[in-house]
């Protein structure tokens, strides 16, 4: 539990001061660049001071001057701040709504242009979802996405959800498979215990959403290159 605490002593006393300060600061000046900068850091700081190790491979493989939506496989509520400092350029998230009703950090978050998803079957929530996701690339940032929708409770990869695949034919981004391992046993589903180790993140060569015909023709590609690059132990063959 220490690694817990380190890591939410520096959440707690950084982050509220940080919005405090830095929301106000945006609004006058309408440049989010320095509050989006700190709160990186601080993510950083975070996982650093609950004694986590993060190991990047291919960063290259991140097309110079185009915004990406990078899917990632999901294991742990460590998985986000592990990975989204590494991303250069500034990012938006598709992420549970819940979360942007936080106080501070949701206003945050929404001035950043991140994306909420609404767990129901409304038409209108869902375009309203696309049509943010949409407007978070026009403005050039990169999306970070989630595609099995949620973590992994034995670290093997979930089927994945259309939508965000609907997304990157629609707008034509190229996608950036992410592969995470490590997280899975640093922080349990289920569970606030953290383990200090090596989390590794491995950015894959870029996918064309353009080269594939259809959303499902896409998935695929996207889903198969992800599972190839897990270890055995977290590989799990799409259900026909």
């Amino acid at each position: 539990m220490f690694a817990t605490l380190k890591l939410l002593l520096v959440y707690t006393a950084l982050g509220p001061i940080t919005g405090l300060i830095g929301i106000p600061w945006t609004l006058l000046c309408g440049d989010i660049t320095r509050l989006y900068n700190v709160s990186m850091w601080i993510m950083s700081a975070g996982i650093r001071a609950a004694g986590i190790r993060v190991e990047l491979t291919g960063r290259e493989n991140i097309p110079a001057g185009r915004a990406c939506i990078f899917m990632c496989n999901h294991v742990s509520n460590l998985d986000p701040p592990v990975l989204l400092p590494l991303i250069p350029g500034q990012i938006s998230v598709m992420l549970k709504s819940e979360l942007m009703r936080i106080p501070i950090m949701g206003t945050a978050m929404r001035m950043a242009h991140f994306v909420p998803v609404e767990r129901t079957r409304d038409v209108a929530k869902a375009k309203a979802t696309i049509d943010a996701a949409v407007e978070a690339l026009r403005l050039g940032l990169h999306l970070v996405v989630f595609p099995e929708g949620s973590r992994s409770r034995d670290g093997r990869l979930l089927p994945f959800k259309k939508g965000p695949f609907f997304l990157a034919k629609e707008t034509g981004a190229p996608v950036i498979p992410v592969v995470i391992t490590g997280t899975e046993t640093m922080m349990r589903k289920g569970s606030i215990r953290i383990h200090p180790g090596t989390a590794h993140i491995r950015m894959l060569p870029v996918i064309e959403s353009s080269a594939y015909a259809t959303r499902e023709d896409l998935m695929a590609a996207v889903r198969e290159a992800i599972h190839a690059a897990l270890p055995p132990q977290m590989q799990n063959p799409q259900p026909v």
